[in-house]
């Protein structure tokens, strides 16, 4: 009994240090080799000042910018502490909150027509998106025009320039990086 003990306790001491170290180090150094902008969270940063991440989202407010999916990420775009809300389609909190978020966004976007799109009004598994549908963009843009003295045709073209199609053609959706979209807004180019 002893000696398969013993053995027992080797192998977790060998899979301990093989997995629990060298392999996360080995992993580590290789995206640090090959990928490290990526490996470093992709972070975007403006005259040398870190303004965001392109896979986090962050809470736009002002009405001179495209605001993002609402986060459901501990006190909001947390990523720390991602996860979404849980709570299902018949939930009353849920219709609640999705009824109140379409209100609040009608009344900011008085001349967008036709509700929110879905994705305005609910959160994200992840709660960090950092992207919306280019029909979420194209409904915000006539508040981000009126805000920033634009015509609607150029903030739609800007909208445009910024649809990424499906990766690979055929995997995922159509979506617009709204921290990509906001930096284009202010004509700032991002490292």
């Amino acid at each position: 009994m002893l000696r398969y003990a013993a053995t027992a306790f080797r192998i977790t001491i060998v899979s301990i240090v093989a997995l629990g170290l060298l392999y996360p180090l080995g992993m580590t150094a290789i995206a640090q080799a090959l990928f490290p902008k990526q490996a470093n969270g992709s972070l975007v940063v403006v005259n040398g000042s870190v303004v965001g991440s392109w896979i986090v989202g962050q809470n736009w407010t002002a009405p001179r910018y495209f605001q993002g999916r609402p986060s459901a990420a501990g006190k909001g775009y947390d990523p720390t502490s991602t996860g979404g809300t849980n709570l299902g389609p018949t939930s009353a909190k849920l219709i609640a909150a999705t009824k109140l978020a379409m209100t609040q966004l009608e009344k900011a976007n008085p001349g967008a027509g036709g509700p929110p799109p879905i994705d305005l009004v609910t959160s994200s598994a992840s709660g960090i998106d950092p992207d919306i549908s280019p029909e979420a963009a194209y409904w915000e843009a006539p508040r981000v025009a009126r805000a920033r003295h634009m015509t609607l045709d150029a903030v739609r073209s800007l909208v445009a320039a910024h649809v990424r199609g499906r990766q690979f053609g055929f995997l995922g959706e159509p979506h617009v990086n709204v921290l990509e979209l906001n930096l284009a807004l202010d004509g700032i180019h991002a490292e």
